[in-house]
This record gives C-alpha cells, structure tokens and sequence, in this order.
C-alpha cells in the first residue's frame, strides 16, 4: 500500500517531468512564459485592488465629517474605475426621493456639494410618481430594486429615461456615454443611497470604454464598505445632535426659570468660544503655542452650554431676586400695607383723642390744631420711613453703616394692634434690607453658589466619551479663582484649567454688561472693563486672559453686538 508522502512524491516527481518536456518545446515554452506573466499580472492587479479596498475602508471608517466621507466614496470610486465623472445621491427621510449629494467632472471641471462650497440646486429624483415606483429613472431604479446597472452607452440604451444627460450634453458640449449604477446598502442591507459613474476612461488611450464587470464587483463593495461607513457617522451624528439638543433643552428650561438665565448661556457660549479662537489665532505672549484642536473645542464649547445647568435646583425667586425683599414676590407690599396700618391706628388714635377733649368741653382751638399738627407730623414721618425702606429695598446702590442703622431704628418702632405690639418690621425684613451689597442674604448666595457643585454633580453622572472627558470638570470651574476663594472647591491658580480661566472671564464679562437683569442697572462699558482691571489686579481672573481679551479687542467686538448702544462709551 502507497503511503500518502508517497504519494505526494510521485506527483511531484511526475510534474518536473511535465515541466521538462514543455521547456523542451519552444513554442510552449514561450506561451508558458506569457499565461504565468498574464496570472501574475492579474494576481498583482487584484492583491492592489484589495490593498486599495482596505486602505479606503480605513480612511472611510476614521472620516467623522458626513461631507467628506460623501466626498471620499466618489472620488475613490472614480479612482478605481477611472471614471471621468460621479454622481452620489442620497435616499430622503422620507423615503420618497434621492437628493443629490455630490457631483464630480474633471472634464467639465466641475465639483459640487461635500466640501467644495457649491451647492447642488437640481432637483430631488422622486422613487415614485403618482404612487408608483420610478423605475424610468435609472438612479431610482437602482435605488428602487438594488441591483446595479452597467451601461455601455446611454444613447443605445433601452427602458431608462435618460433626457437629463442628454439635455446636459445638448447644453455644454459634453459627451455622456457609460454608465455604472450602483446601490449603496449599509449592514442591515438598507439602501441608503446611490453610486452613480460615468465614462471609464482607457487607461492608455484615455478612449471612452464601458466599465467591465470587474468594476461592477470593485464597486459594489466599495458602495458596501461606503454605506456602513456613511451610516455610522451619521449614527455618530445623530448622537451629537441629540447631546446638543439635550443641553439645549436644559438651557431652555432654565431660560424658563429666569427670563435671563437663557441668554446669559447663549451670551457666555459665544464669548468662550471668541476668547479660545483668539487663543488658537494668537502667535505671541503666554499663548503662543496653545492651539485647541477640534476635539477641545468642542469640549469647551459642550462645558460653556451646560456651565449653568445646576441652576435648575436654584429657587426662581434667588434666581431671579430683583429687590432685597423679595421671595415668591416682593415683600415691599406688606410693609406698605402695613405702614397703612399703621397710619390707620394712628389717624384713630388722634381722633380718640379730639373726641375725648370735646367730650370734656375742651373745644380750644389751640389745643385741636396742635393735635392735628401731631397727626400730620407723624404721617409725614411715617411717609418719610417707608419711602426710605423703598429705596433701601433696590439693590442698585451700596447701603452704608448709617442707613443700616436708620432702618434698625424704624424696625425698632412699634404699633398695638389687637391688645398686641408689633415691631415695624420683622427680623426677617430687616436682615434682607440690611444687605449691604447686591440683594442676596449669605444664605442666598450659597444656594446660589450651589449651582456650581450641582452641576459638577449632574455632569458627572453623563457618560461623555474620553475626548469630552473633561466637560464636568471645565463647566463647574467657572466660578473658582487665582487666589483660591472661587467656589465649588476653592481652587487654586495651579489647579485651575485653562477652559475654566477663559469661561470664568467670559462669564463675568457677560454679567458685568448684561442689559436684561432684573436686579440692576445696565452699566457702561468703561466701568465693566475697570471692574475686570481689579478683578485681574486682585488675581480673581487669569490676567493673560484678560489682557488677549483687551488687546485684541474681543471686548468691543462683543459690546458692539450685545450690549446697548448708550453702554458702550469706549
């Protein structure tokens, strides 16, 4: 029995002997030579095609820009096939046209849609007409049944529409010939849009040829690979949009909380975004060799939308605290209708006693006329002092030590009102119209302050992936200085992120020249910027960042746009 080594042998054996005898025949010998150079030939053609297949499918799948990947699918499947001209449509949402997306000549030297700038204005093919499929389009054809379509010349051609190429070369010059349509099915095998070429070129004649069938397959898995690249950037897209439009939606309701708040995070977005361009633009100073790439600034971008999202905890009435006795609403109008009490109980007063002296014959007229003089003193006093707790009550203006003490005094004061005596005002009244600065009590403050652990907080329990890693961390530093007496966590100039320094003077900035806030006056710019000048002076702001912000003059460039005209007196 023949081992099978044996075997194996025999047939090798049996072989050279073959090989031998051929070489002996010039004739084969020489048609040998050309089958394997042919087979080598093809072998080198397919190894570079499928090397060629990969490298696409690499750069296709790394390509995050939806315009670009559109863009890549044609140009490599004209490079493949040599194409002299593609087309690259797209199935609509709604499932009922292809809108065109790209379209590429090089004879007509013509580039349209992706990233060229120029916009596609031909109309949308439509699958259907009349609730019918369209299959005399041969785009919607393709698009329709998922089978390509290889023409060899479109002016022969039978069962397809094609008054559009025509008309197109009536109108320029040009001459349509082949055709290659191929549909593009992403992983579910969903066509999701449609690989149109047109004139293969001969690569040594540059001759008008059909595209042969090889090109068929080398493009239908191109438009494969392309179409589950496509589908997974626009997922990745999608995503974006909906994170986006997430923060947006908290922003809007936070804009509902505080009829401000919603711009003020527009405002502090904008002006963010303008200081870190102007980081990226500068090419001296501490910054010259900070550059944000995309990634960092869509990350700063994300932190300055959601800087103020823990604002959604804060009580409107802190929030928006216009008047120092201000709550649920503004507590001024019970002390002026208790001042009007109390001008009753003492108008009450003055005529128990006139009546009292008439009742004892006491009808001088000295003696009523100075009562009543009494009477009119003490309203007039009682005037004097709720008018004095009105202004006291706007917080526009610093309350000094001498004030705090008048309203201590008229606080002080009492009034009987069934069988029990009241203050004028109440502790509470008191401590809020004592605010010496501003309209918040130290308790308001940190609940407002809060704002920034809670959005530390909230931020942290999103899953953003690593290249928005830091967008808690950027968003909650807003309020944190130089000097280390910022909040959340009191954080130092070492410990501070450039991200936070650049949104910690953008929204103070935003807030110093804000026209809409509902507890002060709009004020100049000139005090707006000596104000930012102490606040760099006293390390509370990063003083190379102020100084890009005053030199290159994004300061003016922001008034000009957001801020009154009667504000901006530089």
């Amino acid at each position: 029995m023949i081992s099978s080594s044996d075997f194996d042998q025999k047939i090798d054996n049996q072989l050279k002997v073959d090989l031998d005898n051929l070489s002996r025949d010039k004739g084969l010998n020489k048609l040998l030579k050309s089958v394997i150079i042919e087979v080598k030939h093809y072998a080198e053609d397919q190894i570079k095609h499928i090397k060629q297949l990969t490298s696409i499918g690499l750069a296709l799948s790394a390509e995050k820009n939806i315009s670009k990947v559109l863009e890549m699918i044609v140009d490599e499947s004209r490079d493949l096939s040599n194409a002299d001209g593609g087309t690259l449509y797209i199935v609509d949402d709604d499932k009922k046209h292809l809108r065109f997306e790209i379209m590429q000549n090089d004879t007509m030297k013509t580039r349209m849609g992706g990233t060229s700038g120029v916009e596609i204005s031909l109309p949308k093919v439509p699958l259907y007409i009349d609730g019918k499929p369209n299959y005399s389009n041969v785009s919607s054809y393709t698009a329709l049944t998922g089978k390509p379509v290889n023409i060899p010349d479109v002016y022969e051609a039978e069962g397809f529409d094609f008054t559009g190429p025509r008309k197109y070369d009536a109108t320029t010059g040009y001459l349509s010939k082949s055709m290659l349509v191929i549909p593009m099915k992403n992983h579910e095998n969903n066509i999701i849009g449609v690989l149109q070429l047109l004139n293969a070129k001969d690569t040594e004649t540059g001759d008008v040829v059909a595209f042969s069938t090889e090109y068929v397959n080398l493009i239908g898995s191109l438009a494969s690979q392309a179409a589950v690249a496509l589908t997974n950037t626009q997922l990745i897209q999608d995503l974006r949009n909906l994170l986006y439009a997430f923060i947006k939606s908290i922003a809007t309701a936070i804009d509902e909380k505080s009829p401000y708040t919603g711009g003020h995070i527009n405002r502090v977005v904008s002006l963010t975004m303008m200081l870190a361009e102007a980081i990226n633009n500068t090419n001296k100073g501490k910054f010259k060799d900070v550059n944000f790439n995309e990634d960092e600034m869509e990350e700063l971008r994300l932190a300055a939308w959601m800087h103020d999202v823990g604002k959604i905890i804060t009580p409107e009435y802190v929030v928006d605290k216009s008047t120092k006795l201000q709550t649920i609403f503004d507590r001024i109008n019970l002390i002026e209708t208790r001042f009007q009490v109390i001008a009753q109980l003492i108008e009450d007063k003055h005529f128990s006693r006139k009546i009292k002296l008439m009742q004892n014959g006491k009808t001088n007229g000295s003696e009523v006329k100075q009562l009543d003089k009494e009477l009119a003193g003490n309203i007039k006093l009682l005037q004097e002092e709720l008018d004095f707790i009105k202004k006291c009550n706007n917080p526009g203006e610093f309350l000094g030590d001498d004030k705090i003490e008048k309203i201590k005094e008229i606080a002080n004061k009492t009034y009987s009102f069934g069988n029990m005596d009241y203050q004028y005002l109440t502790e509470d009244e008191i401590k809020n119209l004592c605010i010496q600065k501003g309209s918040l009590t130290d308790e308001e403050r940190k609940i407002i302050e809060n704002h920034a652990t809670m959005t530390l907080k909230m931020l942290k329990e999103l899953p953003f992936p690593a290249r928005l890693a830091n967008v808690p961390e950027y968003a909650a530093g807003h309020h944190e200085k130089l000097d280390g007496s910022g909040y959340p966590r009191g954080l130092t100039e070492k410990e501070m992120s450039l991200q936070s320094r650049i949104m910690a003077v953008a929204d103070i900035f935003e807030a110093l020249t804000a026209r809409d806030r509902p507890y002060k006056k709009p004020i100049k710019l000139s005090q707006s910027v000596k104000i930012m000048g102490f606040m760099k002076k006293d390390r509370h702001i990063d003083p190379d960042i102020y100084d890009l912000f005053m030199e290159s003059r994004l300061f003016y460039d922001y008034a000009k746009k957001e801020m009154n005209p009667d504000q901006i007196d530089i």
